[in-house]
């Protein structure tokens, strides 16, 4: 008699789950992203309406006294290496440093990739109904706010000269600026991930991206203000991922004694209190004896 063994397939082993988690997040990530790029294409034709809510927005700034969009501009526009390094930042940075910020977390802490995933994709999915109730035509194409298409005048540009030719993008949906508001959850969610001392320079990139979305005329001040109070929103709706303890600080060394004071020897073991026995009561003058 002879015995047949059969060998299990690659999809059988113990690397299989791992692949479908990998497959299943890669589909659910490119899912998401799908249905916000066509959902936001709906309202490309709102362009009386677009313009209509700019000068709104723009006369709502200057009611609350913010900074004018053109100062931030004037210092893009000092040199065009300089300018053309903002307009390459906003082009090439923003959707390809979330994804690597995802890419890590998901193989160095998974636990905060689910919390960082659900994050975005709570914050993208409000932003993408505001920008269907509020379409918003950016500032380079505002007359009053007398700015310029920097992206146009000096490349690279991501968007076409015509909004209505544009059939890859909605440049009708500026508000909120989803440039600033992933480049801030980065920040924050490698903050929250890592125990480096330095974590905190982590926020020069979302101040470099409002400063680029701004100066560039892509974006209002208060597009970034929007995108924050969303993100905001989102974190409180989702959980932190839980603290494990091995992420804790761990003491390393025990504290000096004081001067004159000398370190404990961990070697010698204290010795328990010794209880004192109960005080023998001296007897009255004259009661030892009496018996006799």
């Amino acid at each position: 008699m002879s015995s047949h063994t059969t060998t299990a397939g690659p999809a059988d082993g113990p690397a299989a789950s791992p692949r479908r988690r990998l497959i299943r997040e890669l589909l659910l990530v490119a899912g998401l992203f799908a249905v916000y790029k066509t959902g936001r294409m709906l309202s490309t034709d709102r362009t009386e309406e677009a313009f209509r809510n700019a000068g709104r927005i723009w006369d709502a700034e200057r009611t609350l006294h913010l900074p004018g969009e053109g100062a931030i501009q004037r210092l893009l526009l000092h040199g065009d290496a300089l300018v053309h390094t903002a307009n390459t930042y906003y082009a090439a940075v923003h959707f390809p440093a979330t994804v690597l910020f995802l890419i890590w977390l998901y193989v160095r802490r998974p636990g905060h990739y689910l919390w960082a995933r659900r994050v975005l994709a709570v914050l993208t999915g409000a932003a993408l109904a505001l920008h269907l109730a509020f379409p918003l035509a950016p500032p380079r194409m505002l007359g009053a706010a007398h700015l310029v298409d920097t992206a146009q005048v000096y490349g690279p540009s991501v968007y076409r000269a015509a909004p209505a030719t544009d059939t890859m993008a909605n440049q009708f949906a500026a508000m909120p600026s989803l440039h600033f508001g992933w480049a801030l959850m980065l920040a924050l969610g490698m903050i929250a991930a890592t125990r480096s001392r330095w974590r905190v320079l982590w926020l020069l990139h979302p101040l470099a991206t409002l400063l680029v979305v701004v100066g560039t005329a892509n974006h209002y001040w208060l597009d970034a203000i929007v995108a924050t109070v969303l993100l905001g929103g989102a974190l409180l709706v989702v959980p932190r991922p839980p603290v494990r303890a091995g992420s804790l600080p761990v003491v390393r060394h025990l504290p000096r004694p004081q001067r004159g004071e000398r370190a404990p020897d961990p070697a010698v073991r204290e010795a328990p209190a010794v209880r004192e026995a109960p005080a023998v009561r001296e007897a009255p003058a004259g009661v030892v004896g009496a018996g006799r």
